[in-house]
């Protein structure tokens, strides 16, 4: 079997043997809304997981009834859904050994300014979450929004104050600054003392398209450095049904060959 492969798929019978068809180290479980009704599906596969000796990641939903999630709603259900969910996910992750990546929002904040006091604001709402920093959440970045680290004040005002467990995407933070190498260099030597997991993927930089390594135009030689001690995963954006995972198991061969 191919040696570093961590992989991401659904809690669904098919994806989830596909993955284990390959002998990963490490399985991210991509969760729904729908999925948050049968969590003791998802406990079953993190211990199918363990037993295997597969680290176990679990994503928090990013969508609750069809719209994106984000912790600033101000809808009352998908507010209360956005809390319970995470709860509920923190409890399997401190029984299960396992950890969550979760989202503060993804797009459509409503034209949320991007500016200090807002950033302050998100701040002093995630800091309202159990277990915000327990280490079993880890806040991933967004491709824009106050969440994105295009936003001046992220780092400084809200990571670093929180000493936030965070999951650098290395495609969103690309995008966000709109295929700037030199800024997401920067930005992975900035939040290394925080980023504890990391999603690779390539990118033209221009918007999500979510491309296999040597796809896009990331600078895979300059960001391996930054990621090879941490644990992280080849999310790549997969057609169809989403079983079969092959171009993250190539990107996982040019991640190698670097």
């Amino acid at each position: 079997m191919q040696q570093g492969l961590r992989l991401k798929g659904g809690i669904d019978e098919k994806s989830f043997n596909n993955r284990l068809s390959y002998d990963p180290e490490i399985v991210e479980l991509f969760l729904t809304d729908q999925d948050m009704e049968r969590t003791s599906l998802i406990r079953q596969r993190i211990r199918q997981l363990r037993e295997r000796g597969i680290k176990a990641y679990m994503h928090h939903p990013s969508k609750y009834r069809g719209a994106y999630l984000n912790i600033l709603s101000d809808d009352p259900q998908m507010y209360a859904f956005y809390r319970a969910s995470t709860a509920e996910l923190l409890k399997i992750c401190e029984e299960e050994d396992a950890k969550c990546v979760i989202h503060a929002h993804y797009v459509g904040m409503d034209n949320q300014k991007i500016d200090r006091k807002s950033t302050i604001l998100l701040r002093e709402v995630i800091a309202a979450i159990p277990g915000y920093d327990s280490g079993r959440l880890l806040w991933e970045d967004s491709t824009e929004g106050l969440f994105c680290f295009s936003n001046p004040y992220l780092i400084d005002d809200l990571i670093v104050p929180l000493n936030l467990p965070i999951n650098v995407d290395v495609s969103h933070t690309f995008i966000g600054f709109r295929g700037d190498n030199d800024k997401l260099y920067d930005v992975l030597k900035r939040t290394k003392p925080y980023a504890r997991y990391y999603h690779l993927v390539d990118s033209m930089g221009q918007y999500h398209d979510s491309l296999p390594l040597g796809k896009g135009l990331i600078d895979w030689s300059r960001v391996k450095p930054w990621v090879d001690d941490q644990d992280f995963v080849f999310e790549i954006n997969l057609s169809g049904d989403h079983v079969d995972c092959t171009p993250m198991i190539e990107s996982a061969a040019f991640y190698a060959s670097i």
